[in-house]
């Protein structure tokens, strides 16, 4: 009896683990009846079905027109020689936030109906007639969601030449409803479930680019011209604010200028190609090392002296022209100060869509004449304007050395697209501990540079950031020996394979990535009856570097994506294989941005695609089991 007990007891334990399980192993919570109206229809009329969902409580599905994100329910009427469906209605479904997407969705809780009007054809014969309605559908509660399911509901109707021919009506509460016939069991879905994000928000890049023009007002080569400038506009007693809007259109026409060509000379995979290219990073990091260097006082960066003369001397001459040709000049002779941002921002603008170039130089220099001109319109303002004094030599040698860093982001996307692997992580990062401990030292008084007399005062201010630059140093230092260093880990390189880790092995997450081989992931999922989870990425694109580095190595996600063959698709080279990989996505997917993730059956069927950056753990989750 004793050992009965435990028996009974061992079993209770396993039935609650298994119950503590349900949400992924559950049965479908959604059970659906078919119901038809009238019950006889003469040949040539119309019966109205009413598909009808019953839900389990704590679960819902969406609606035929819920916004984007979630599978949209899909009705549809089964091939039938005798009927067609001529509309279909849904029931109004509730309007609420739901947590797994993030956003405002359209769900049924409970029950949903839907409602299928059909045309029973003229020549359909007497006797019983069925139908049935299919549905594809996802199951989901608040915190997972099941794999898509198809499942169907037959209904007979009595077709008979005497019965009673009379319009179906449809009843209050239901609304026109996206009608498609589900894709029989068995078979793949038409058309792939894609989630859609930026690589970017663009908003958000363009606040950012608008605040970089902004910042730019206050470097060395930008302030001291602010009263020379406000002095030419207050010549024109009544057109100040008119001549300030020309040369701010001037700085515009400028800096928009370069956003234009840059945007002109990307094809579709351009931008990409750009921003890994190892001349163009190479460039970049020989400009960046000379401006670092002249910030730092070795020497000083002037544009030709003939060419400055014959730009003052066309600004001389007066009149909108010449207001217009002097804010030209005004930004040739900032580009030594204003350059690090116009790069910086370049290089982020590429990995993004086309026009991105042209609209963030578009916003930056927006930013960067916006203070010329509200001083245009407030003069008086003027006088509140802090005096250029030492403060100024203090940030052109802070920006000196935040440059010299940059640059060895460039020289790291040289070496990683080269493969030489010279620049590792160890090296570029005890690199940017003393680049990043120099200005924290030179503000609080420890570094004799150009600004830093012996006898100044140290305000709470130099001993604020000088601070903050050293913590920031510092806290750099543990990712020198491997510890992962968060949003700062597309910025660096990537932590070197342990020795005996396996071949292809991810230095995180311990995912196993095939390269630019579809065709042999294909054939690997095929042989071991596994999905492929497609990832195009890049050499220097930093939000796949994020998202390699910080979301798929993530427990719950790594446990997921182990369960399928890894393969990762390089588009922004130049080679073969990346050429290839661009012409694949383009056709496939119709799409160039990076990085993207698809989830296909061995045979190449696309179940789900995700577009760019996404940094909610339970959205990506959401994306992998909406695969399923």
């Amino acid at each position: 009896m004793h050992r009965f007990r435990r028996i009974i007891t061992l079993l209770a334990c396993a039935w609650s683990l298994a119950a503590q399980d349900e949400p992924r192993k559950a049965p479908d919570p959604v059970q659906w009846t078919l119901d038809i109206e009238p019950a006889a229809v003469a040949p040539g009329g119309k019966v109205l079905a009413k598909f009808k969902a019953t839900i389990e409580p704590g679960w819902h599905l969406y609606s035929t027109t819920t916004p984007p994100g979630p599978n949209p329910t899909k009705i549809g009427l089964a091939d039938n020689p005798k009927a067609t469906l001529a509309r279909l209605f849904q029931q109004k479904p509730e309007k609420k936030f739901d947590p797994v997407q993030g956003n405002e969705q359209e769900s049924y809780d409970r029950e949903a109906a839907f409602l299928l009007e059909v045309d029973i054809a003229g020549d359909a014969p007497t006797g019983e007639l069925e139908l049935a309605a299919e549905a594809r559908y996802q199951a989901c509660s608040d915190k997972v969601c099941l794999r898509l399911k198809r499942k169907s509901a037959a209904a007979k109707v009595k077709v008979d030449p005497g019965a009673r021919a009379a319009a179906p009506t449809i009843p209050d509460g239901f609304d026109p409803a996206k009608s498609a016939t589900a894709p029989p069991a068995g078979k793949a879905a038409a058309s792939p479930v894609v989630t859609q994000t930026n690589t970017e928000p663009l908003g958000a890049f363009l606040i950012g680019a608008f605040g970089w023009g902004l910042a730019a007002v206050i470097t060395p080569c930008v302030f001291p011209m602010i009263p020379m400038t406000m002095s030419v506009f207050l010549r024109h007693e009544k057109g100040a604010a008119f001549h300030g809007l020309v040369f701010c259109l001037g700085i515009i026409v400028f800096f928009t200028a370069i956003g234009l060509a840059v945007t002109a000379i990307l094809g579709p995979f351009g931008a990409n190609q750009l921003g890994s290219n190892p001349w163009v990073n190479g460039v970049i990091a020989l400009v960046f090392f000379a401006l670092g260097l002249s910030m730092l006082g070795a020497f000083e960066l002037t544009l030709p002296s003939g060419m400055l003369t014959k730009m003052h001397e066309a600004s001389g001459g007066g009149g909108v022209t010449g207001t217009l040709l002097m804010g030209l000049t005004f930004a040739l002779t900032s580009f030594a100060c204003v350059g690090p941002f116009v790069g910086t921002l370049l290089a982020a603008s590429v990995q993004g869509e086309r026009f991105r170039p042209l609209a963030g130089m578009a916003t930056f220099a927006t930013g960067l004449a916006l203070p010329f001109f509200l001083l245009s319109l407030f003069p008086s303002y003027m006088k509140k304007l802090p005096r250029s004094g030492s403060w100024l030599p203090r940030v052109k040698t802070v920006m000196g050395f935040i440059i010299l860093a940059w640059m060895f982001y460039y020289l790291s996307n040289v070496d990683r697209v080269t493969h030489t692997d010279l620049l590792t992580r160890e090296r570029f990062l005890a690199i940017w501990v003393v680049l990043f401990a120099m200005p924290g030292l030179y503000l609080l008084g420890f570094l004799r540079m150009e600004g830093a007399d012996r006898d100044d005062h140290l305000g709470a201010g130099r001993v604020i950031v000088g601070s903050a630059f050293l913590a920031f140093a510092l806290s750099l230092i543990p990712g020198m020996f491997g510890a992962p260093l968060g949003d700062l880990e597309p910025y660096v390189p990537a932590a070197a394979a342990q020795p005996g880790g396996a071949a292809g092995a991810s230095a995180s997450g311990g995912l196993e990535w095939m390269k630019d081989d579809y065709k042999g992931a294909l054939a690997k999922a095929k042989q071991e009856g596994k999905p492929v989870f497609v990832s195009f990425t890049g050499y220097a694109c930093t939000n796949c570097k994020w998202m390699k580095r910080n979301m798929l190595p993530r427990p719950a996600i790594a446990s997921v994506l182990k369960n399928m063959v890894l393969v990762e698709l390089y588009t922004d080279g130049t080679d073969a294989a990346s050429l290839e990989n661009q012409k694949l996505q383009e056709s496939q997917f119709h799409n160039t941005a990076i990085p993207q993730y698809a989830i296909l059956d061995s045979d190449g069927t696309v179940k789900a695609s995700l577009v760019g950056l996404e940094k909610d753990e339970q959205k990506y989750l959401a994306f992998l089991n909406s695969a399923r």
